[in-house]
């Protein structure tokens, strides 16, 4: 799952210049900052702002992004001086046990912080000497769709694959890349599985859109009415709700404490017992109406629809959509993993354990292949599938660029014709999928790059290029 909180802090700046040599004070500082974020001691970092700093930025707000951060990017494990920016602010490159990042930090007249973010760390010249390998197929793809993917993956640590599935008017062909020892080659992956994070929420809202067209709730059904867990409050929670992001649930549920839980592993003790733990006496709201985007709805709608078919999420993903599609290496349970499971790995291309979402499954937990995600596609080009055309009406206008449906974001900037699209990823995978119904054109793309790598965003940013390319001129 992506983007699961926004990985910055206001700066506020003085107006000393120091030189691009590290002061022993900000050393003094930024060495307790790493001892203290290391050991949770966040209330240490706390006393350690300045008083202007403390008003910005309240205990509360510190500690909550800074166990955000901890979940996401782990411990500091390096920390190194790199220069000063806008005269005050001394930035450090910083590894992270899953990630790398800038730590900005800016100090005032007594020593107390008055200034700090975390940013992506951008080197020079990073990629300079990747070597491109990659082999152009006559009827596979251009010079110029090699060239955008060399571009967007050179930055990717070794060992990175990239796995890419082309459907051109209808008609499918496939993609495969991997990075050893900086050179980028052709390989074919696309019936390896990888994690598709968030996707997975593509086909739970599928499920839900079975569910309806067999009659069995409607989209404005309470999931109240479904479950024995009373929740608190008493409040009302529609499936619809649920599937276009406007419940007001919060991204995760409040007594899922990442900075608690295994990191490496962070859903996979997070059960039924807990669910209803939350949704009896910890349920909350806010901006109910509005979109705003939760893994908690995911995994509770998920959740929601097994209780009714009194059966696991994985069978109801097997019986109504895999086997019907012929998804043969689709899965939302790791131990069922069929062929070359692509293990998942971090921005020094070490591989790490893959996640297990269990009760919250609905929001995350798929494995599958370009191959398999490709005859889901497909069947979206059939006019006469009303589940799967109910999953691409628009219920809710997020903005003048984007529309929802259930689960698909409704692109309308990329192109002269709706593109219906969702991203995914987990700790060591991240993948994009998009297509366009008139033109029978889509691009899906898995990959195992983290979603804490700083440069993510490539994978989305392929994803929409590769498709452009497909448009007429």
């Amino acid at each position: 799952m992506k983007k699961i909180i926004s990985i910055s802090l206001f700066v506020l700046i003085t107006n000393v210049s120091f030189s691009q040599t590290e002061k022993p004070t900000y050393k003094v500082v930024a060495d307790a900052f790493e001892k203290n974020y290391n050991t949770n001691n966040f209330e240490v970092i706390f006393s350690m702002f300045s008083s202007d700093m403390k008003v910005a930025v309240p205990q509360d707000k510190l500690t909550s992004f800074l166990a955000n951060l901890k979940s996401q990017a782990g411990n500091i494990t390096k920390r190194e001086f790199v220069s000063y920016k806008n005269g005050s602010v001394a930035v450090y490159e910083t590894n992270f046990e899953r990630a790398l990042y800038a730590l900005n930090i800016s100090l005032d007249n007594n020593s107390r912080i008055n200034g700090f973010a975390v940013t992506s760390f951008v080197e020079d010249n990073t990629s300079e000497t990747v070597i491109n390998d990659l082999s152009i197929k006559a009827n596979i793809i251009t010079k110029k769709q090699s060239q955008l993917i060399f571009e967007n993956s050179k930055t990717f640590p070794n060992q990175t694959q990239v796995s890419i599935a082309f459907i051109n008017n209808g008609k499918v062909s496939y993609f495969g890349t991997k990075k050893n020892n900086d050179t980028i080659s052709t390989i074919d992956n696309h019936k390896s599985v990888f994690e598709i994070g968030s996707v997975s929420k593509v086909f739970t809202s599928t499920l839900l859109a079975n569910f309806v067209m067999d009659g069995k709730i409607k989209l404005n059904n309470n999931v109240n009415d479904y479950l024995k867990t009373p929740f608190h409050n008493n409040i009302k929670i529609s499936f619809i709700n649920l599937s276009n992001h406007t419940s007001g649930l919060p991204r995760l549920p409040s007594n899922l404490d990442l900075a608690k839980v295994n990191l490496e592993n962070p859903y996979k003790e997070y059960k039924e017992k807990e669910l209803e733990e939350y949704l009896t006496n910890h349920l909350e709201l806010s901006n109910k109406g509005e979109y705003q985007y939760s893994n908690l709805g995911g995994g509770l709608m998920g959740y929601t629809l097994s209780q009714i078919g009194n059966t696991t999420y994985e069978n109801l993903l097997q019986n109504k959509i895999f086997s019907k599609y012929e998804m043969q290496n689709s899965t939302a349970d790791i131990n069922k993993v069929k062929g070359n499971l692509v293990k998942g790995i971090n921005n020094e291309g070490k591989e790490i354990p893959n996640w297990e979402f269990s009760i919250l499954a609905g929001a995350g937990g798929i494995l599958s292949t370009p191959e398999d995600l490709s005859k889901f596609v497909i069947a979206q080009f059939n006019t006469s599938n009303k589940a799967l055309e109910l999953t691409r009406q628009k219920t809710l206008e997020i903005n003048d660029t984007m529309d929802i449906g259930l689960g698909w974001h409704l692109l309308k900037s990329q192109s002269k014709n709706i593109w219906y699209w969702h991203n995914g990823g987990t700790g060591g995978y991240s993948s994009s999928m998009v297509f366009d119904e008139k033109t029978k054109n889509g691009i899906i793309i898995l990959s195992n790059v983290s979603a804490y790598n700083p440069n993510m965003g490539n994978i989305d940013k392929l994803c929409f290029e590769l498709m452009k390319t497909f448009e007429k001129e």
